[in-house]
């Protein structure tokens, strides 16, 4: 599929209809379907090969030209390529329109779609069946799959559609969210127990290794023909478009697979990467870095980003259009200064990164008696705070090769500096960016809240 995204502002109704104007900024286009498939794949460091199916027209020229060259595409002048269009208003999917004339592929396309599959499992670790009922995946697609992929030792994955499941016999995992299991087992899926019934009751009919049942805000549910069930809670994010939110966790679960995890820490890393791309609008992908982020905001661990990978995700976040900033410090003992200054902070930016001081660092600035608390102390704490989108550190005695590094667009400093005097207010000027003071509450420091713990009661 083709998605296409025009983004545009609303500000009144049309006099023809009760309905909105959409004045257009600017429009986007990218692969969709199982193409967004490969798109997380990739993200994530992952080599996806897609198989799929396309018209000849001016759609599917612009997807193989989107898509690349590990895209093994069969044309069919009977098949005409689907565009499925979204008009975005201030973040607001408006109305979705879709271009598309869905039917079961013919004997000889299903052929061609067999024989590309064939060339490529050689080399695959798992292989992934998008269905978007759309008649390309029919049941004789599905069976020939599943065999092949059988026969090769290939880990199998199939995020499911409609309610003959049957199709799907012979699969390592299957991904329905709550709503497809209940339409498939006829069963609610509210709670907890509610699921894992369906989960069961649809193992019993069909022959798949596992289900995987995703729950939208309450996260996932792994529930294995053998084993106990595992139960992943949502990751706290506020949602903005769940378009490809499925195609997200699929792709994150079978990368997983691929590179040695096991079924329930994969679920683990896919219920992490959902809670990315809800985050952002249209057809969003999760990379590395942010998964690398969420993950350890999942598991309560926060931590400092290793540098590479903050800069690669400073760098993920401008290629988005997104303005970043930058504050560093000891930050040892948080106190009510340096809760103002960071939410001041990330109202000047749509991403706020924060740098502290490694221990050694601070030692040489503050003492033999300091830190206080040790580094991933101190990053867990800043990380806690919703002004703070990331966290990473620096050995040096100044940020100054870490801010060359992230070349962030915005850095920020207390009003005690005078902007002459503030470390890499010059390098980043000289990338358009601006250092910015920000106003702090008097009478708040760390050295004063340490001096006065440390003064003899009386």
């Amino acid at each position: 599929m083709l998605d296409r995204f025009v983004y545009g502002v609303a500000k009144r109704l049309s006099p023809e209809a009760p309905v909105p104007v959409v004045r257009q900024t600017r429009r986007q286009s990218m692969p969709g379907g199982a193409g967004n498939v490969t798109r997380n794949i990739a993200a994530l460091g992952g080599k996806p090969v897609l198989i799929s199916l396309i018209g000849h027209d001016a759609e599917g020229n612009e997807l193989l030209d989107l898509l690349g060259p590990n895209a093994h595409l069969v044309r069919s002048t009977e098949w005409r390529t689907m565009v499925k269009e979204r008009i975005i208003a201030q973040h607001q999917q408006i109305v979705r329109i879709d271009d598309e004339q869905p039917r079961d592929v013919s004997p000889l396309e299903r052929d061609g779609l067999m024989a590309a599959l064939g060339q490529s499992i050689q080399g695959a670790r798992a292989v992934i069946l998008s269905d978007y009922g759309k008649g390309v995946l029919t049941s004789g697609c599905c069976a020939e799959a599943l065999r092949i992929a059988s026969k090769a030792g290939v880990f199998s994955l199939v995020d499911p559609k409609g309610v003959d499941y049957s199709r799907y016999a012979g699969a390592s995992v299957i991904t329905p969210n709550a709503s497809e299991l209940a339409e498939a087992t006829g069963m609610p899926t509210a709670t907890d127990a509610d699921v894992q019934a369906a989960a069961r009751a649809l193992l019993a009919r069909i022959d798949v290794g596992a289900i995987v049942a995703t729950r939208s805000e309450k996260g996932m549910m792994l529930v294995p023909r053998d084993g106990a069930v595992v139960n992943a809670p949502a990751i706290a994010q506020e949602v903005f478009d769940v378009s490809g939110a499925g195609d997200t966790v699929i792709a994150t679960l079978a990368l997983s697979i691929a590179a040695g995890l096991t079924l329930p820490d994969a679920m683990r890393f896919a219920n992490a990467a959902a809670s990315v791309v809800v985050a952002k609008l249209g057809t969003a992908v999760c990379s590395a870095a942010e998964l690398e982020l969420a993950l350890r905001g999942s598991d309560g661990t926060g931590g400092a980003l290793p540098r590479e990978d903050a800069a690669r995700l400073v760098h993920e976040w401008q290629a988005a259009g997104l303005t970043v900033g930058f504050a560093n410090g000891c930050f040892d003992v948080l106190h009510a200064g340096h809760a103002r200054m960071l939410r001041e902070a990330r109202r000047h930016c749509d991403r706020l990164i924060v740098a502290l001081n490694d221990d050694a660092s601070v030692t040489r600035l503050k003492g033999p008696t300091r830190p206080v608390n040790p580094l991933d102390d101190r990053a867990s704490v800043i990380g806690a705070l919703g002004a703070v989108d990331a966290v990473t550190s620096f050995s040096e005695d100044t940020p100054l090769e870490l801010i060359l590094d992230l070349r962030p667009d915005c850095l920020f400093k207390g009003d005690d500096y005078k902007i002459e005097n503030v470390v890499g207010a010059r390098e980043v000027a000289s990338w358009g960016g601006r250092t910015v003071l920000l106003n702090l509450l008097p009478g708040r420091s760390t050295t004063g809240i340490v001096e006065r713990m440390q003064r003899p009661t009386t």
